[in-house]
């Protein structure tokens, strides 16, 4: 039997899947929500990555794109899209098997509801059923196995204590930007930001806004002793980069940048044009008024999309149980440390159904695209060895 795949997300992951199941000969679809394939990477185009070409261009990639760039050089988010996953989207294996403007609006098992049949081949033989937001209105579609690879990237955390909105954050939602500011355009971000958070995200708008002459801010990092993401002996210069330049930042070497240790964001409220942001620090309550807020305090993914399906997730880090397990269980915080974790790690009580790439992550900071496709990889020999033992069955028996 040849399965009809659904792949969620047109992004790095979701491209290697296609060309994975192109490989094997499976009929595949894959939906984007986006207007272009890559629409999360191209909305953070401005910045670089850490990792160099060679550690994002995937062994299968380079197979049907031989001109693939290679190297050490770390490219940015616009030139990953545009001098990889574009051309990887126009090649023949994929063109015309990817739905653009189509979001998959929620999965379930055709004919079941959530608690039925659990852990039985009744369930497993059923078809997916997604439901599909097009331009042209709802729509639906089958598949026999689905590929969630929606990232994280627009679903933002809130930046209120514990994780919930701050009083008021809500009312001035289109106030508060969540992604990585683009400051090519200086005048965009003159006066004063306050900005919250403290991964690797916020301290590269952190440097970005500090080298503008017109901008003042104010830096809220949750941690009273920040020791910045630090890996030691760190292999990637530009991660290593940033620490170092949060740490000076930190000490004062700016006096256009002050950074509250111990902070987060008690309340907002309007204040004419600008926003009134109540902070509680380390070293105090500190009242701020600000033209911009900028909340990057992480995101994860869009679990919305498979609550009619039988996932178990991890109750930390919202993770697949499994992989969370996994992953909590390796020593260390370097991405590039990550143990290689086996199918069975990536596999949900729903047969056929797997989270795959940065949403599989969960709230865990250390994916690299690179995880990702090492878990195309296994997916794919697993369901050809599947579908290897099932013709050896068939064989048998026809015998």
């Amino acid at each position: 039997m040849q399965r009809h795949v659904a792949i969620l997300g047109a992004g790095p992951v979701g491209l290697d899947a296609a060309l994975a199941c192109a490989d094997a000969g499976w009929p595949f679809t894959v939906y984007e929500a986006g207007d272009t394939v890559a629409a999360h990477v191209r909305a953070w185009g401005h910045a670089r990555l850490f990792t160099p070409w060679d550690l994002n261009v995937s062994g299968r990639m380079r197979t049907h794109l031989p001109d693939a760039p290679t190297g050490d050089d770390c490219p940015t988010g616009a030139e990953l899209a545009t001098r990889l996953l574009g051309p990887l989207a126009a090649l023949p294996a994929v063109q015309g098997r990817i739905r653009l403007r189509t979001r998959v609006a929620g999965i379930a098992r055709t004919g079941l509801l959530k608690h039925e049949h659990i852990g039985t081949d009744t369930r497993a033989a059923a078809l997916f059923s997604l439901l599909l937001d097009t331009p042209d209105g709802e729509d639906t579609a089958e598949a026999d196995l689905v590929l969630d690879c929606t990232g994280t990237y627009s679903h933002p955390n809130t930046l209120g204590r514990g994780g919930i909105p701050a009083p008021g954050e809500r009312a001035l939602a289109d106030r508060v930007t969540r992604t990585l500011p683009d400051t090519g355009d200086a005048g965009r971000w003159a006066g004063t930001v306050l900005l919250v958070g403290a991964g690797k995200s916020a301290q590269t708008a952190a440097r970005d806004l500090a080298a503008l002459p017109g901008t003042r801010v104010h830096w809220a990092v949750r941690g009273t002793a920040p020791d910045w993401g630090a890996v030691p002996d760190d292999t990637l210069p530009g991660r290593q980069h940033l620490v170092d330049t949060s740490r000076v930042l930190a000490d004062g070497a700016n006096d256009r940048v002050t950074v509250h240790t111990g902070a987060h964001v008690q309340a907002l409220s309007p204040d004419g044009d600008r926003v009134r942001a109540c902070l509680a620090t380390e070293g105090g309550p500190r009242e701020i008024v600000c033209d911009h807020v900028v909340a990057l305090t992480g995101y994860t993914g869009d679990a919305s999309l498979y609550r009619q399906l039988q996932v178990h997730e991890c109750y930390a880090t919202g993770a697949p149980m499994n992989l969370s397990a996994a992953l909590l269980g390796s020593a260390g915080g370097d991405c590039l440390a990550q143990p290689s974790v086996g199918i069975e790690a990536l596999r949900n009580p729903e047969p056929h159904f797997f989270i795959l790439g940065a949403k599989s992550y969960g709230r865990l900071n250390t994916f690299l695209l690179r995880t990702g496709y090492e878990q195309i990889d296994q997916l794919a020999a697993a369901y050809a060895a599947e579908s290897l033992s099932r013709c050896a069955a068939e064989s048998s028996v026809s015998a």
